[in-house]
């Protein structure tokens, strides 16, 4: 069960209850988002502020893909399901991809400046302490000094914001049936 009481849809600040609308019936996950974040509605909106010309809006150096193939590998090692299930850049990012959590960052079908931003992204979310300058040296040769500190700064803000929904438990309901 959710971890935050899921406010009914018709008593849904105007800002939540759009995306409660836009939200497909059968993604019950993401209207729980909806629900759960009504008693902070501008928390979601100055989020969303950042984070959606950032990843999907085209702000940035970064191309669309990496920081999807990122956010979806961030997700599986989160243990995020709305963050796994949500399609954030279909157009550049492939179902069968999308699918497996991007499980292997060595996957021959990745550029291997999407396999260094990969693996960059599971050394931040399980060893960010015994991240050396050898790490950073490696990434570089890969990104300019702009596009690292955007992945960098994408990469934390994944982690963060998954773990919380991931603790929020927005992904276990009791059948609404």
């Amino acid at each position: 069960m959710s971890r935050m009481p899921l406010v009914e849809p018709q008593a849904l600040p105007p800002y939540l209850k759009a995306i409660y609308d836009a939200t497909p019936e059968d993604n019950w996950i993401g209207r729980h988002f909806a629900q759960a974040f009504a008693p902070n509605p501008d928390l979601v909106q100055a989020y969303q502020a950042f984070y959606t010309p950032w990843h999907t809006g085209g702000a940035g150096v970064l191309e669309p893909r990496l920081k999807e193939l990122v956010r979806l590998r961030i997700a599986t090692l989160n243990g995020c399901v709305l963050c796994k299930t949500v399609r954030m850049a279909p157009d550049v990012v492939a179902e069968d991809e999308a699918a497996s959590g991007v499980d292997d960052a060595d996957n021959a079908s990745f550029t291997p400046r999407e396999r260094a931003a990969i693996h960059f992204a599971e050394k931040m979310a399980l060893d960010h302490h015994n991240i050396g300058d050898d790490d950073v040296a490696a990434m570089r040769r890969h990104f300019t000094d702009a596009e690292f500190l955007e992945l960098a700064m994408m990469t934390g803000q994944y982690i963060g914001f998954g773990r919380v929904l991931a603790m929020l438990q927005l992904e276990v309901a009791a059948c609404p049936i």
